[in-house]
C-alpha cells in the first residue's frame, strides 16, 4: 500500500519570490533563494492552489503578472467554496485576523475546508503569525476542521535535508 504524499497550499507570497525580480535587499534575495529550493523539491508534495491565488497573480504589472501564472499553471485549483467563504468572514467578524486581511484569510480557510497538510506562505504579517494562528487554529477546532500547519519554505524544506 503508496502512502500518499502530503499535500500543500501554495499562497501567493510564494509565487511573488519565486517569480520576481532578483531582489535587491538580503532578506528578499535570502528568501527567493529559499523559494527556489523548495520548488525544486515541490514533487515531493501534491501541490495546490485556488481562485484567490489566481486572481492575485492576475493583479499587477502585466510581465509579473505573466511569470507568476505561468509557475502556477502545473497545479490543480481548488475552489472557492461557500464554506471558506463564510468562514473567512468569521475569522474577520470575530476579529481573529486584521479587517484589511480578507484574502489572507480566504487562504487559511481554503486550506482547512480542503484539508490541506501544509499553507505555504512568506506572509508573517497575517499568515505566519503565530498569535493570528493560535486564534485561527482554536476557531477551526471548535469546528472540527483541521488546521493547516502554516509554514515558510524554509521550514518545510527542512534545513539542509534537500540541499
Amino acid at each position: 500500500m503508496s502512502e500518499q504524499l502530503p499535500t500543500v497550499y501554495i499562497e501567493t507570497s510564494v509565487i511573488s519570490y519565486l517569480t520576481a525580480r532578483p531582489s535587491s535587499s538580503l532578506l528578499g534575495a535570502a528568501h527567493q533563494l529559499i523559494t527556489h529550493q523548495w520548488w525544486e523539491h515541490r514533487n515531493l508534495y501534491r501541490c495546490f492552489i485556488s481562485d484567490v491565488v489566481i486572481r492575485e497573480c492576475r493583479a499587477g504589472d502585466p510581465d509579473a503578472a505573466s511569470r507568476r501564472l505561468a509557475s502556477i499553471k502545473e497545479f490543480p485549483s481548488l475552489t472557492l467554496s461557500d464554506q471558506a467563504i463564510q468562514i473567512s468572514e468569521e475569522f474577520l467578524a470575530r476579529h481573529l485576523m486584521p479587517a484589511n486581511a480578507t484574502e489572507d484569510a480566504l487562504h487559511i480557510a481554503i486550506a482547512a475546508v480542503y484539508n490541506i497538510d501544509f499553507l505555504l506562505t512568506w506572509n508573517y504579517k497575517h499568515i505566519a503569525n503565530p498569535i493570528i494562528q493560535k486564534r485561527i487554529f482554536t476557531y477551526l477546532h471548535n469546528l472540527e476542521l483541521l488546521p493547516p500547519l502554516i509554514c515558510t519554505p524554509e521550514e518545510l524544506l527542512g534545513g539542509e535535508d534537500h540541499a
